[in-house]
C-alpha cells in the first residue's frame, strides 16, 4: 500500500522559482516611491467592456457546462485563428477543445495523454517553467534543447513557445516547419505553446497550425492559445486548443472524467473577446510605447537587449553581473525583475522585464534608469 505521507508529488516537481525573489522584493518595496513590479506577466490594463458585458449576459448558467464546449465559443476561436492567423481548416466540432487557462492544459497535458515514466517530453532551453513540471507530474523526463530536431531518441512530447517565454525570440515558418517534418517522421506530438503570438514587434509569429508550416494537416500538432494576455483576461482563465483531431479527442474523453470544464459564464466572454480585433489593436499600442521607453532606459543605463522580438518582456543582461547581480542591482533602484536563471541555465547572465507595469509605473522605473547615467 502507498503511503501517502511518505513521499509527495510536490517533491518530484522544480523548486517554485518566485520564492527566491522574497528578498529583491522587499528592498525594492523600501523605494520612497514604491516598487515598480516588472517580474511578473500579469497584465494590469482594463477587461475590454465588451467582454465585460458578455460574461454579465451569461451570469444566469445554474447548469453545468460541456468540457467541449459551447458551439459559439468554438466556433470564435476557429473564426480567429483564420483571420489573425491565416489558420483555415480546424473543425470546429472536432479539432478545438476550451480550457481552464492554458498553464492548466500544459501542466495536465504530458498526464492526460498517458506519458509516464520512461518517456521522454522536449522543452526549449530557455522556458516558461510549466513545462518541466508538466512532464514531471507524470513521471516522464524532460530535456531542455535548443532544437528539437537535433535531439537523438525516442520522444513523447515536444514542446515549442514563440514568440518564447523569456526571451521573446520568434521562430521562424521555416523552423517551423523543419519541426513539424521532424515530429512526423518520429511519431512525436509537437505542442507550440502560442499564447504571444499577436505579440509580435520586429517580427510577425507564425502559427505551427499555419499551412506553409504544416503543408495543410494537422497531424501531430497542436497549437495552444491563451486570453491572458491577448485580452487581458488572466483572471478568467480561459483559452483553448487546437490541432491534430485525434489529440483533441483523447484530451477531450480523459477530461470529461475528471470535469474540466470552462465555466458557462466565461465561454460567452471568451467568444467576445476573440470575435474583436479592436480591443487587441488598443493594447498593443500600449506595450508597444513601454517596451520603447524601457528599453531606451535600460540600454541607457547599461544593459543589452537581446532577442525580444515579441511577446511581453525585455531579455537583457549587463556586462557586470549576472541574472541575480542585475536583479540586485535593479531592486536597489526600486525595479524587481526576473533573474534569467529561472528560466534554464542558457539565461544564467539575463533578466527579464516585464510590460505588464502600468503607465506609471513604467515612467517611474524609466526615470530612476535615466538617473543612473
Amino acid at each position: 500500500m502507498t503511503d501517502l505521507f511518505s513521499s509527495s508529488t510536490s517533491s518530484r516537481l522544480p523548486d517554485f522559482p518566485w520564492d527566491k525573489l522574497a528578498p529583491f522584493k522587499q528592498k525594492a518595496a523600501d523605494h520612497p516611491d514604491g516598487i515598480v513590479d516588472l517580474s511578473i506577466g500579469s497584465p494590469v490594463d482594463p477587461v475590454p467592456d465588451l467582454v465585460k458585458k458578455a460574461l454579465a449576459d451569461a451570469a444566469d448558467a445554474p447548469a453545468y457546462p460541456t468540457t467541449i464546449g459551447t458551439s459559439t465559443a468554438r466556433q470564435s476561436a476557429v473564426d480567429w485563428l483564420e483571420r489573425r492567423l491565416d489558420v483555415p481548416g480546424v473543425d470546429p466540432r472536432t479539432g478545438v477543445l476550451p480550457v481552464i487557462g492554458t498553464k492548466e492544459l500544459i501542466m495536465l497535458l504530458p498526464m492526460l495523454l498517458g506519458v509516464g515514466a520512461g518517456d521522454t517530453v522536449l522543452i526549449p532551453d530557455l522556458a516558461y517553467p510549466t513545462y518541466e513540471a508538466g512532464a514531471a507530474l507524470a513521471r516522464a523526463k524532460s530535456v531542455p534543447v535548443p532544437d528539437v530536431t537535433q535531439y537523438d531518441g525516442p520522444v513523447a512530447v515536444a514542446y515549442l513557445n514563440s514568440p518564447r517565454n523569456p526571451s521573446g525570440e520568434i521562430t521562424s515558418a521555416a523552423e517551423l516547419k523543419a519541426a513539424v517534418e521532424w515530429a512526423r517522421a518520429n511519431n512525436v506530438l509537437l505542442v507550440n505553446d502560442e499564447c504571444y503570438v499577436e505579440f509580435g514587434w520586429d517580427e510577425q509569429p507564425v502559427s505551427v497550425l499555419h499551412p506553409d508550416v504544416c503543408g495543410g494537416s494537422f497531424d501531430n500538432l497542436l497549437a495552444v492559445h491563451s486570453l491572458s494576455k491577448r485580452s487581458n483576461l488572466a483572471g478568467y482563465r480561459a483559452g483553448f486548443v487546437a490541432g491534430d483531431e485525434r489529440i483533441v479527442a483523447e484530451l477531450l474523453a480523459v477530461r470529461k472524467h475528471a470535469g474540466l470544464m470552462v465555466p458557462s459564464p466565461i465561454q460567452a466572454a471568451m467568444a467576445a473577446a476573440f470575435a474583436d480585433d479592436q480591443h487587441v489593436e488598443e493594447q498593443r499600442a500600449r506595450y508597444i510605447r513601454r517596451r520603447s521607453v524601457l528599453r531606451e532606459a535600460l540600454t541607457g543605463a547599461g544593459w543589452e537587449i537581446t532577442l525580444s522580438q515579441g511577446g511581453l518582456y525585455l531579455w537583457a543582461e549587463h556586462p557586470s553581473y549576472d541574472a541575480y547581480g542585475s536583479v540586485a542591482a535593479l531592486s536597489e533602484l526600486g525595479i524587481l525583475v526576473a533573474p534569467g536563471a529561472f528560466y534554464g541555465t542558457a539565461g544564467e547572465r539575463n533578466i527579464r522585464v516585464a510590460l505588464t507595469g502600468t503607465d506609471e509605473r513604467i515612467d517611474a522605473a524609466v526615470k530612476r534608469l535615466q538617473a543612473q547615467v
